[in-house]
C-alpha cells in the first residue's frame, strides 16, 4: 500500500507526558486504565492498570472548516517505537484490536478539504484504500473509531 502510518506528534506526546498541557493548552487528565482503551502513541489497547493520560488533539495540520480537536488517550509512559504495520492493524478484528471490528475511513486534499467518506468493517478499510491510491487529489486518510467518532490514526501518501 502507498501509504504511510502518522501516529501523534511527538511535541504534542512529549508536552503532555511531560508538562501535563494538551494541544489545545488544557491540563490533560490522567487516568488508570480500565483496559481496552485506544492507545493512540501506540497504536493498541491500554492494559487494566496502566498510566493513561486522556488529552485533546488534532491531526490536522492548517486551520481550516475541517480542522477538529478532539479526546485521545495515550500511554503515560514513553512506549517501544516498534508499531504495527498497515496491513496487521487492518487485519486484526475483535474487542482488543486497536481498530476493532468496523472503522470510518475519510479521505482529504492537501487543502484538509473532505473528499470521501466510508463506514465500513476494517477488514474491508484496505480496499478502499488501494482505490483511493489512484486519486491523486487524495493527499491522507485518518480512520475514526465509528461509535464515538474518534481520531485512531492518520495515513498519508508515500511519495
Amino acid at each position: 500500500m502507498a501509504w504511510q502510518l502518522e501516529t501523534l506528534d511527538p511535541v504534542f506526546v512529549e508536552r503532555a507526558r511531560r508538562e501535563g498541557v494538551d494541544a489545545l493548552g488544557q491540563p490533560v487528565r490522567r487516568l488508570t486504565a480500565a483496559g481496552g482503551e485506544p492507545c493512540r502513541d501506540a497504536l493498541r489497547r491500554a492494559r487494566p492498570g496502566e498510566a493513561l493520560i486522556l488529552a485533546s488533539y488534532s491531526p490536522f495540520r492548517q486551520t481550516g472548516p475541517y480542522r477538529e480537536y478532539g479526546p485521545i488517550f495515550l500511554a503515560g509512559e514513553p512506549q517501544p517505537p516498534a508499531l504495527p504495520g498497515l496491513s496487521a492493524l487492518l487485519g486484526r478484528a475483535g474487542d482488543n484490536a486497536y481498530l476493532g471490528d468496523g472503522v470510518a475511513l475519510r479521505a482529504y486534499d492537501d487543502g484538509q478539504t473532505m473528499l470521501e467518506a466510508v463506514l465500513l468493517p476494517t477488514r474491508e478499510a484496505g480496499a478502499t484504500l488501494a482505490r483511493w491510491e489512484a486519486r491523486p487529489e487524495i493527499a491522507f486518510a485518518m480512520l475514526r473509531f465509528p461509535a464515538h467518532g474518534c481520531y485512531a490514526l492518520r495515513l498519508n501518501r508515500s511519495a
